[in-house]
């Protein structure tokens, strides 16, 4: 995928990605205790048993499992994240859960990253600022990387 851009100083570049399969944001509703996520896959197509997984970063294997909502035509699906269960084990200091569909149960069966890049905004993370909640002592907002990924930070001060 290549998407062509002007820079902040007038330059035309090219933004480019080799995903084999994508998970497309196309909405995120943002409420005071949870977010929830429309995507649409491009590349793969759910089977039954896919979920969503939020992958703590540098947290050994600490993974939270949701149940994708799938939408009628097959590709789409919804997805709700409530902050709570980001912050449920009092952990301290700014935590990053990355977030991926599966999309089967087959072992083998890779993940596919959840982002947005199907549009012309190539650097979304200063742009596409979501607002934060303050959740059990920490602050919690979702982001966007500097790969236009879907991430959420959960920061306890």
């Amino acid at each position: 995928m290549r998407i062509p851009y002007a820079t902040k100083d007038g330059y035309l570049a090219v933004r480019a990605w080799l995903r084999p399969a994508h998970a497309e944001v196309e909405d995120v509703d943002i409420t005071d205790r949870s977010m929830t996520v429309r995507a649409r896959l491009h590349g793969a197509s759910p089977a039954e048993g896919a979920a969503v997984r939020l992958r703590l970063r540098g947290g050994g294997g600490t993974v939270l499992t949701l149940a994708p909502q799938p939408e009628d035509d097959g590709r789409g699906f919804r997805f709700t994240v409530e902050y709570g269960e980001l912050v449920a084990d009092g952990g301290s200091g700014n935590r990053v859960w990355d977030l991926f569909v599966q999309t089967g149960p087959a072992e083998g069966t890779a993940p596919v990253r959840i982002g947005r890049l199907l549009d012309d905004v190539a650097d979304r993370k200063e742009i596409f600022v979501f607002p934060a909640a303050d959740v059990g002592g920490s602050v919690v907002r979702p982001y966007y990387t500097v790969d236009n990924d879907l991430s959420i930070l959960a920061d306890r001060t």
